[in-house]
């Protein structure tokens, strides 16, 4: 399903995505080495609810997960990069850890991912690393216009990813959302130019550039959840909702 959202429903996505970008913010300048994963997780719920928002993840069970994520945020540290179920874990000091949230609120979803270093050991191949997700989502926001279709979207950010020589992972990307969290169409981190769907006017997508240092294999933790590379190597991830306009894209994840 692909939606085209009206005048109200962008205007009830920019409330939504602004609680979602505050979140994330909140959530990062609370973590510090020492800080629990599942203390994020209650830190999460505690603003969805007082936001009078619900979280997409609670009860979400696609075909690839193990059953309902039964969680209110992805907490993906190190070598995880999607998905990361929080569990009893405490961050150390140069932890890369992302954050990926979604969130329903007066009927509209809004979905956004950071990546950062826990603690002062902020080790430059890992800043590297997340900023060159930074850069790929600039991009791809860049080139969402309308008119502009889903491959020059794709094209433009894996021509970041490629040039800085990391490898793609095609299995995992960006897509429609609107009343749901996931629609079509799915946008793909690596594309060809002119191919794929039209962007129009109040069409909403999640853009979210994701890498692994050295390979573009994934492997699944026995949670059933936590999606992590095969060669153990750092991974990142960078993610906002942006809506398309009459003259470009606006992002509706930044923090108020």
């Amino acid at each position: 399903m692909i939606e085209i959202l009206n005048e109200q429903e962008v205007g009830r996505a920019r409330v939504t995505g602004a609680l979602v970008g505050t979140i994330l913010q909140t959530i990062k300048s609370k973590c510090q080495v020492g800080t629990n994963l599942l203390e994020i997780d209650r830190w999460t719920k505690e603003m969805i609810l007082e936001a009078g928002a619900e979280s997409c993840y609670v009860d979400y069970a696609p075909a690839f997960g193990s059953g309902p994520f039964g969680h209110y945020i992805c907490t993906s540290v190190n070598d995880a990069v999607l998905h990361g179920l929080p569990h009893d874990y405490a961050l150390a000091d140069g932890d890369l850890l992302t954050l990926d949230l979604a969130v329903l609120k007066d009927g509209i979803a809004a979905d956004s991912a950071i990546s950062f270093v826990v603690g002062a050991n902020h080790k430059p191949e890992d800043v590297a690393l997340i900023e060159t997700t930074e850069r790929a989502l600039a991009a791809g926001i860049a080139a969402a216009k309308p008119g502009a279709k889903i491959g020059d979207l794709a094209y433009a950010m894996g021509a970041v990813l490629k040039a800085a020589c990391y490898p793609i992972n095609l299995e995992f990307g960006g897509h429609g959302i609107g009343s749901t969290m996931h629609q079509d169409p799915h946008v793909p981190n690596m594309g060809r130019p002119g191919r794929g769907f039209v962007l129009r006017p109040g069409l909403m997508i999640a853009l979210e550039p994701w890498v692994m240092v050295d390979t573009d294999k994934l492997v699944t933790d026995p949670d059933g959840w936590t999606l992590r590379s095969s060669t153990g190597c750092r991974t990142a991830h960078s993610e906002h909702t942006v809506a398309i306009t009459e003259t470009g894209a606006e992002i509706m994840t930044l923090a108020n």
